[in-house]
């Protein structure tokens, strides 16, 4: 019985790899050169174990603890530091690989109607699941090797074989840990857009539950599957452990996937869906409102998401006054700024992550138009009453308020956690305009995937890798000593970094101008082509 439930497993995973090589391939060398070329910075950044001492002391804060997590301090090695500053994030990359391969041969391709063709075939009706996590696990299993070897290939001192592997080990055992929960919310949603904000909620709950539980209790932060990467320790303690409980974990939800898989009908969710009203809106039956309801659900889980990030990070402030003030190399190191605390020069560093991952709701929003587009749906809009021009605007009016909301609430977010725990309060305006000087930044991403939709809607996609760019050269731009100019190639290296710098208004405008520009290009390229399926 079971192996007729697998009937021609191996066949389909052999058809989905001739699918999806190159965009595997392209994840696999993307993250590989990520994990690779930030040890060799350090090595020529950091020469001797002095400097990577007060490094260590730079790092030892509340506020990097709940962005990168603990790491060892007291031997910050090269190994040490590559651990301690990119395995977490890197691993969080590689959660959202598996969430976005997983789901578009499981709910995306049954949302399509694909699978039910292939279902017709001798096939068991386990078996496209079985091959998409076969695939999904094979890729891990190749970036945990190849990060591994290429890692231990570096010939850096301190970085021993073992300790390679086990890096390596922990982003492959992350990806097969999301894939597993990516698969059993394919089975529990109905559409490959609630599969992937399901997915991508664990993955943001469980770093902000790891980011919580670093900071107030180490112990309960092995609850969280990111919380099991950092315990690895891969360099310094070299555990295994953790990596045997996301192998187990992911096994267990592989089961449990297979079973809901093999007991729903075909399209359907065990999660309820509410029926619709008899008659719709006025709203609603306009082009900006069809986008809204599309979009509602995602939207409002982005800006809880985003509320809470920034109240995490802001509940680490009130700690980092404490630990400077028993710090005397911290204090030495950070001359405060006039009128400027110690703490407030670090809330640029957390308003850079805020920034750009408030930047990823907008875009999707906006991206969406293109993905309605080849799934054959905008014909059935564009021959009626509706131009060109309103379905875009309608999208581009969404994705704009929603860059402005999500961008606010987490300031919000930052501001109200932090002035509870500082003893001085925080300035609200403070917090709140430093974070509004990303907002044109964010439109610029904006007017990107407009103008990718209209002009070259094949690429709208390069509008991550851009973003993804963006997080590199900001996030690494201060460890690793970048070039001023490799920074201002994105336009969040043009933000003022307040409250340390004066926001000025040519930098906002000129931001602005380019936003402006992308997006009336953009919709005169869409008003001329031929709508694709």
């Amino acid at each position: 019985m079971a192996h007729n439930l697998m009937a021609k497993a191996g066949h389909l995973s052999r058809f989905i790899i001739r699918l999806d090589l190159i965009r595997i391939s392209l994840w696999l060398i993307g993250l590989t050169f990520f994990t690779l070329i930030v040890p060799l910075a350090f090595v020529g950044l950091y020469e001797t174990q002095q400097e990577r001492d007060v490094m260590a002391e730079t790092m030892a804060n509340p506020a990097m603890t709940a962005m990168v997590g603990p790491g060892n301090l007291t031997n910050y090695t090269v190994g040490a530091m590559t651990t301690h500053q990119m395995l977490l994030m890197t691993a969080v990359v590689v959660g959202l690989m598996s969430i976005l391969l997983l789901t578009r041969h499981t709910r995306a391709d049954e949302e399509d109607g694909r699978i039910e063709m292939i279902r017709s075939l001798p096939v068991g009706r386990v078996s496209y699941l079985n091959a998409s996590l076969l695939v999904v696990t094979g890729a891990n299993v190749a970036l945990a090797l190849i990060t591994g070897l290429g890692l231990y290939a570096l010939g850096i001192e301190g970085m021993d074989l073992e300790g390679s592997f086990l890096y390596g080990a922990a982003l492959g055992g992350t990806g097969l840990v999301f894939a597993g929960v990516t698969a059993v919310f394919a089975q529990l949603s109905e559409s490959s857009r609630g599969t992937i904000g399901l997915s991508i909620a664990v993955l943001l709950i469980a770093y902000l539950y790891r980011a919580f539980t670093d900071i107030s209790n180490e112990t309960l932060s092995w609850l969280s599957p990111l919380g099991w990467v950092t315990k690895t320790e891969a360099y310094t303690a070299n555990n295994w452990w953790p990596i045997l409980l996301m192998i187990g974990g992911s096994a267990i939800l592989f089961i449990l996937a297979n079973y809901l898989h093999s007991i729903r009908d075909l399209e359907r969710g065990f999660l309820p869906s509410r029926p619709g009203r008899k008659a719709a809106s006025r709203f609603l039956q306009s082009p900006i409102g069809l986008a809204l309801r599309l979009q509602r659900t995602g939207l409002i889980a982005w800006a809880i998401g985003l509320f809470v990030m920034g109240a995490s990070y802001g509940s680490v402030l009130g700690d980092m006054e404490s630990f400077f003030e028993g710090n005397e190399l911290m204090e030495q190191m950070l001359q405060p700024a006039e009128g400027i605390s110690l703490t407030e020069q670090f809330i640029p560093m957390l308003l850079v992550v805020i920034a750009i991952l408030a930047t990823i709701p907008p875009v999707m929003a906006m991206n969406k138009l293109r993905g309605e587009e080849k799934k054959d749906r905008l014909e059935h809009l564009l021959v009626r009453a509706v131009s060109r021009t309103q379905l875009m605007g309608g999208y581009l009016i969404i994705s704009v308020i929603n860059g402005f909301v999500m961008m606010s609430l987490a300031a919000i977010g930052l501001w109200s956690a932090g002035d509870a725990v500082m003893d001085g309060g925080l300035d609200f305006g403070m917090i709140y305009g430093a974070a509004m000087a990303y907002y044109p930044a964010i439109l610029v991403m904006i007017g990107l995937a407009v103008f990718l939709t209209g002009i070259f809607p094949k690429f709208t996609n390069f509008v991550w890798l851009y973003l993804f760019y963006s997080f590199i050269v900001l996030y690494l731009g201060g460890l690793m000593q970048f070039p001023d100019w490799v920074g201002q190639l994105s336009p969040f290296g043009h933000v003022a970094q307040a409250p340390i710098e004066q926001v000025t208004f040519l930098p906002f405008f000129l931001l602005c101008l380019v936003a402006v520009g992308l997006m009336v290009i953009g919709f005169v390229g869409f008003n001329k082509r031929d709508i694709e399926g």
